[in-house]
């Protein structure tokens, strides 16, 4: 199955690029490559007593100046980063004006990044979602456990309505360590509710990466003829001529996407638009390659 997402040469293309978070506890927007840390994730445990021999970096200060006594700061070490795929197979999700759907396109996207995240030993797990959680594997980072997470892409169809802002205030109560949330959706849902439920992973110090995925059809709206239209998540139906409403969809489309990418930014949330137009492995390395040159 696997072989069925990833080719052999894109799994050689991308062995090369890391996926770590940029957010590591001790600061804002900090590489894993500075962190004093070097191939862990912290967090602060307790305190011991200095012991001749130890990392002076480590020795609390505050403490020092309170009690005139030398406490080392203890951590928490975790040997990889906690990254959750979140997939929405909403009945949306399943539109096509070619050969592939914006579902299928997902799976194969998310694929690659769980097989990314595990080959550098990060543990990472999977959510999908409709109107409600459907399926959720907690983070691991067995190899083996690739296998798992392609099974429950592999299994995924296009179904129900979304509820996106829902499944996120779920998910955010539920992970009590920080670390990596990778959206996977088309957004057909309310943006505001969606951004309250992105940030309430900022809240609680997550990284945040949003995959905004559209087909080309939808961004350019290029029919030619008098065509019926169904929202496939409530059967509502319309018919009319294309080019009377055409302006008006793109102005909407447009005016839609500059509010969720500001939003975004202002949130210090990852936005990043992709289209099903696009071959998988070029949006992902062009992704890739962008954020080893930011990070």
């Amino acid at each position: 199955m696997p072989k069925s997402y990833l080719s052999e040469e894109f799994v050689a293309t991308i062995d090369k690029f890391n996926l770590r978070a940029k957010l590591i506890v001790e600061g804002f927007i900090v590489g894993l490559h500075k962190s004093p840390y070097h191939g862990f994730s912290v967090e602060f445990s307790d305190h011991r007593q200095y012991i001749p021999g130890d990392a002076i970096r480590n020795i609390d200060w505050k403490v020092y100046a309170k009690t005139n006594r030398y406490y080392i700061k203890r951590y928490e070490e975790e040997t990889n980063l906690k990254s959750y795929i979140l997939v929405d197979h909403s009945a949306s999700m399943g539109y096509a004006s070619n050969k592939t759907s914006k579902l299928e396109y997902a799976k194969t996207f998310a694929s690659a990044l769980a097989y990314l995240m595990l080959s550098q030993q990060d543990a990472v797990g999977l959510l999908s979602y409709t109107n409600k959680i459907t399926n959720y594997l907690p983070p691991r980072s067995m190899k083996s456990y690739l296998n798992v997470i392609f099974k429950e892409l592999h299994n995924l169809q296009p179904t129900e309505t979304t509820q996106t802002a829902e499944v996120l205030h779920s998910l955010a109560d539920r992970i009590k360590k920080r670390g990596l949330i990778i959206l996977i959706s088309d957004m057909l849902d309310d943006p505001d509710k969606i951004l309250q439920g992105l940030q309430h992973f900022r809240h609680q110090k997550h990284e945040v990466i949003l995959f905004h995925i559209q087909d080309k059809q939808e961004m350019n709206f290029d029919f030619k003829n008098e065509t019926e239209f169904v929202d496939s998540e409530t059967g509502e139906k319309i018919t009319v001529n294309p080019w009377q409403i055409k302006k008006d969809y793109l102005a909407t489309l447009e005016k839609n996407t500059t509010y969720l990418k500001t939003k975004c930014h202002t949130s210090f949330i990852e936005y990043n638009p992709i289209t099903t137009a696009t071959p998988f492995e070029d949006n992902l390395l062009q992704y890739l390659i962008k954020r080893m040159k930011l990070g």
